[in-house]
């Protein structure tokens, strides 16, 4: 019943709406450090540009964009994408449906269709916000997201949010709910270019630096969330 009622429109629509509700109510309430600092300015003059993050840690990602950045996010076909997606669509990120997969699911999953989207995407001077890790092995990074940097030219910028107050729930991609009147951080990595060029031994080394650069920034996030210095 419960997953009848969460395939309804009018469901859909309810829990995304007050989803996006919600993330405005922890992002008013909490008080973010951004690192680098000047992030925003760093970032300006390589835009548009690829934002990698790992699944689980995403949900006040609509809020680290800059004022004048243009983004949209892949997210997934499957029903609680639908939700994340009406919430991303209510905080102003426009959305590409898709994902990426371990086990032979591509087409199905709507990945080639949403690759060419995200490239048109790029093309157009979006930013590109997607999980690198591929549902369901978390914090591995998958090839997806180094084969769009190779393909578009745009650089990948790892990134994570994190939040003093928080529920870490036990499922497969960690997912880490942020609460409200929090102390946060927004922590930005190395940017990462593939060569158009790359041969499989350069794309696995670029996945590679995707992946430790990503397990950087987000213990560091968590560090300064939780009051390290």
């Amino acid at each position: 019943m419960l997953k009848r009622l969460t395939k309804a429109s009018a469901t859909q629509q309810a829990i995304g709406t007050l989803g996006a509700w919600y993330l405005r109510l922890v992002w008013k309430t909490s008080r973010f450090t951004l690192e680098p600092s000047d992030i925003f300015r760093i970032v300006e003059k390589d835009l548009p540009v690829i934002v990698a993050m790992w699944h689980g840690q995403h949900f006040m990602m609509p809020f680290a964009n800059g004022p004048k950045h243009r983004v949209k996010s892949l997210i997934s076909m499957h029903r609680d994408g639908e939700i994340n997606a009406i919430a991303a669509e209510k905080l102003g990120v426009g959305t590409i449906r898709g994902s990426g997969s371990h086990t032979g699911e591509f087409h199905r999953k709507g990945g080639p269709a949403a690759f060419k989207q995200m490239l048109e995407a790029l093309a157009e001077g979006y930013n590109i916000a997607l999980t690198a890790d591929v549902p369901k092995v978390a914090r591995r990074a998958g090839l997806g997201i180094v084969k769009l940097a190779q393909h578009s030219g745009r650089l990948i910028f790892p990134a994570a949010i994190a939040t003093s107050r928080r529920v870490e729930l036990e499922n497969w991609d960690r997912t880490a709910v942020n609460l409200p009147f929090s102390r946060g951080a927004i922590v930005a990595g190395d940017p990462i270019r593939v060569p158009a060029d790359a041969d499989n031994a350069m794309l696995e080394q670029a996945r590679r630096a995707v992946e430790d650069e990503l397990n950087r920034v987000t213990a560091r996030a968590y560090q300064v969330a939780d009051g390290g210095d």
